[in-house]
């Protein structure tokens, strides 16, 4: 995967470039990972890089021509069958069908806006797709362009020691949340909650797989009952979250009314 950042301040991404997945994918050369400063393709370097909007009214925002340049800069060092992604708050919301839709794709700007955004004329006229993290307004578009190369470099074949790992995660689980996992020691002194479920270390493989079903299915029904309600149950789900259901209304004495 080839990701180039449009950005004014590519050095906020050194620190995430140098440590973790994103710093291993580069080392494996799984992702390559490119910046380009609008202000390095300025015309005349004096110049401000924003402006005031037509119209009136407070902010500014980066100017169409600058970015241009950088664009179709990027663009060419990159070639063919390149994707502009604008990361803006009126994109569409980041989620797991989304997620699995950029992951075929090989090649992508991330257009970073700053201030109050960018000239209309760059969205109309360059950009593919604008992706908002949120609803809620961030001073650029660099946060959230590094939580979506993270998101992303996480389903890149060979980045992740084992592929089991990925597909255990929190909604890429078909779905659902992932189930509560444990590590040593086995038993914590002066907790309450200290002990490790039996069936974790019993050895067997198929109850433990059908345990930790059992406790996604349970756990996004209880922290996530949006997900849990688009989820379509199979049958052996269907019993799995039936026996974790009545077992909490149970232990916390509560009576379920239709």
């Amino acid at each position: 995967m080839w990701i180039s950042i449009v950005s004014l301040f590519p050095e906020m991404f050194e620190t995430v470039i140098k440590y973790g997945l994103i710093n291993k994918s580069i080392k494996k050369k799984l992702l390559n990972i490119s910046f380009w400063n609008p202000r390095n393709y300025m015309k005349n370097k004096f110049n401000k890089i924003d402006s005031t909007v037509y119209g009136g009214g407070g902010g500014v925002i980066l100017k169409a021509e600058p970015l241009i340049e950088t664009i179709s800069k990027a663009k060419l060092e990159m070639k063919n069958n390149v994707k502009i992604i604008y990361l803006s708050p009126q994109g569409k919301k980041i989620n797991i069908s989304y997620i699995k839709k950029l992951l075929s794709y090989n090649k992508m700007i991330f257009l970073c806006g700053r201030y109050k955004g960018i000239d209309e004329r760059i969205i109309t006229n360059f950009v593919d797709e604008e992706v908002s993290i949120g609803d809620y307004i961030l001073s650029g578009g660099e946060l959230p362009a590094m939580i979506l190369i993270d998101i992303l470099v996480r389903q890149i074949p060979g980045v992740l020691n084992r592929i089991s790992s990925n597909n255990t995660d929190s909604f890429f689980n078909n779905g659902l949340l992932g189930c509560p996992n444990y590590t040593r020691p086995r038993i914590l002194k002066n907790l309450k909650e200290n002990i490790v479920p039996k069936i974790l270390l019993s050895g067997n493989h198929k109850k433990i797989k059908e345990w930790r079903l059992q406790q996604a299915l349970g756990i996004t029904w209880l922290k996530r009952p949006d997900l849990f309600k688009k989820k379509i149950l199979t049958k052996k789900e269907k019993i799995l979250f039936n026996k974790f259901k009545n077992s909490f209304l149970k232990k916390n004495n509560v009576m379920e009314y239709d």
